[in-house]
């Protein structure tokens, strides 16, 4: 996925109220979240760019008052929800009430807990965030006079993060020291660079006609001194501040519970990405013993193509055998363009309702691609790390396909996107959902026929493995003192993930504590209500109308999913769209 937007956990949506009257409760409810989204979009807080409101002209606030305030301003709104009797809604806004209590209770945690001191772990930054502003749609001279305006004011938001930064290492709120190595190419690809070469100037390359090209040189010439002027220079005094000062005082130790008020802080990183109440321990005992399951599937592949040593051997093959890798970037792309074909050849007996959105399939940036994740997924792009090839294996490659682009993530946000009515705050990204969805999707491709080899499926089992083993390995090194070498060592043992790629993703853990955990209790969930459905309805059971349901919520707490999908049973599997 591009982006996380996690909630916390929600008690289930109760049932229907009996009685009619809820004009009053919804109304209320209305009211709060309305205003409260008003707030936050001037606060710079969401990315509210589309085509009618263009590109904003400032980069939000992020000094330490500035992020007090907002914890108080959410903080007000909790007392204001408390006052909002979940009968008096109606079933939608009960819905509604669910995630936005859950968002805005995640947002003030998170400054409670002065997350603001740590904007960076080993898989993304925000300076390196802000080139991601230079890709969007620009479409008029005041999306480039704004954009121009946003550049000059690159010191002054970079400042604002260095003494948050600094902050937190004055506390021992810092990433992991042994995460952040290398982390400062980006900033160096930036401080080094001519103004012209630089992301940032990606947008005046090309310009709509539409802008007189006297207009459009003026332009850029101003893009071209703002980069000179203020965006290179804030860039070189981050590099300085990261080599000189961060990197080499950064916390030495792994585990979020030895941070500041560690314990309570993990648990809140459980909350918000898991909606669930879970302990540490609880999820290390559900990871140990789905990756049983799934070892035994894989052993079962095993059979299929008559290996006769054991697992280590068989990963020691899959890693090292030509034939499963691509030999140039554009046939790891043009095989990613192939499965995203498949899907689409018979998406229609999976899905009622497919997004008017579709999705392009490009490399990863390379100055990002060392450190970056095998791909990633959402609205209009499908990313794919072209980067090692060696390390990028062909058997694994339908089901990242599948998770990332379609029915993952580049489907699953556009269809919850396209739903009409929906008030904008319900755009967020919970993860528990969306990666749940993305990783019940690798499993779907075993029914859609996406697998042609045993091989592939291996490849999906050694993906579902990797996302079962964070399980294990994110609590492992958060709550139970685990080392970077134990959790390397259990991802090399009982997946077929390059030795390049696990130590990428435990960097990823090690730096951004319960985003991982995320992935396969959500999957677990979405795998339960189905098998819930199926039983309940029998022949009535329809794939097209459970998956249609599932999708049109958008992204929610696990207990709202569950209780949706009690609703659908209640209503004799009838889908959303009829």
């Amino acid at each position: 996925m591009l982006t996380t937007c996690a909630a916390l956990a929600t008690p289930a949506v109760p049932a229907a109220p009996a009685t009619p009257g809820v004009q009053g409760g919804d109304a209320r409810l209305r009211a709060i979240y309305t205003s409260e989204w008003q707030w936050r979009l001037q606060q710079r807080l969401e990315n509210e760019e589309d085509d009618t409101n263009g590109i904003r002209a400032d980069l939000p606030k992020v000094d330490e008052a500035t992020q007090q305030a907002r914890r108080a301003h959410w903080e007000g709104v909790l007392k204001q929800l408390d006052g909002v009797a979940e009968d008096t809604l109606s079933a939608d806004e009960r819905i509604n009430y669910a995630v936005y209590r859950a968002q805005v209770s995640a947002l003030a945690a998170n400054v409670r807990f002065r997350e603001y001191e740590k904007p960076l772990n080993a898989d993304s930054s925000f300076w390196f965030n802000m080139t991601y502003e230079a890709r969007k749609p620009f479409r008029t001279k005041q999306d480039y006079v704004n954009y121009v305006a946003q550049l000059n004011d690159v010191p002054r938001y970079f400042n604002e993060q260095v003494a948050n930064m600094r902050a937190g290492l004055a506390r021992g709120f810092t990433p992991p020291k042994v995460t952040l190595a290398g982390r400062d190419a980006t900033i160096a690809g930036v401080a080094g660079a001519k103004p012209a070469d630089t992301p940032f100037y990606l947008p005046f390359k090309e310009m709509p006609a539409t802008i007189p090209a006297a207009e459009q040189a003026s332009l850029r010439a101003a893009a071209l001194k703002a980069i000179a002027d203020r965006v290179i220079p804030a860039h070189a005094a981050l590099l300085k501040f990261m080599r000189d000062d961060y990197v080499p005082r950064a916390t030495p130790t792994l585990a979020a519970e030895s941070l500041p008020d560690g314990k309570a802080y993990y648990q809140s990183k459980i909350v918000e990405y898991t909606t669930t109440q879970l302990s540490a321990d609880e999820i290390h005992r559900i990871g140990l013993a789905e990756m049983a399951k799934i070892r035994a599937e894989m052993a079962d592949v095993m059979k299929q193509v008559n290996f006769t040593g054991g697992l280590p051997a068989f990963l020691q093959f899959l890693r090292t055998d030509p034939r499963f890798y691509a030999k140039t970037p554009e046939e790891l792309l043009m095989r990613a363009a192939w499965v995203a074909k498949k899907f689409d050849g018979n998406a229609e007996r999976y899905f009622g309702r497919l997004p008017r959105s579709r999705f392009a399939i490009i490399p990863v940036p390379p100055d990002q691609a060392p450190y970056y994740t095998s791909g990633r997924g959402g609205p209009g792009v499908y990313l794919v790390n072209t980067y090692d090839l060696p390390s990028r294996a062909l058997y694994s490659l339908p089901a990242l396909t599948l998770h990332e682009s379609a029915p993952g993530h580049a489907f699953q946000m556009p269809v919850a996107m396209e739903q009409a009515g929906r008030p904008p705050f319900r755009n967020a990204y919970i993860s528990a959902y969306g990666e749940g969805w993305a990783l019940y999707s690798e499993r779907l491709g075993t029914e859609m026929g996406i697998y042609d080899t045993p091989y592939e499926v291996f490849g999906m089992l050694s993906y579902q493995a990797w996302r079962a083993s964070r399980l294990v390995v994110d609590t492992g090194i958060h709550a139970k003192g685990w080392t970077r070498e134990q959790a390397l060592r259990y991802l090399m043992d009982n997946t077929a993930l390059s030795q390049h790629e696990v130590a990428t993703e435990v960097d990823r853990y090690i730096s951004w504590p319960g985003q991982a955990l995320s992935y396969y209790l959500g999957q677990m969930a979405i795998v339960e209500a189905r098998r819930k459905a199926e039983a309940a309805l029998g022949e009535k059971f329809d794939i097209r109308a459970f998956h249609d349901t599932v999708l049109e919520l958008g992204s929610v707490p696990l207990p709202v999913l569950k209780a949706r999908i009690d609703r659908f049973i209640r209503e004799g599997g009838k889908g959303p769209y009829g």
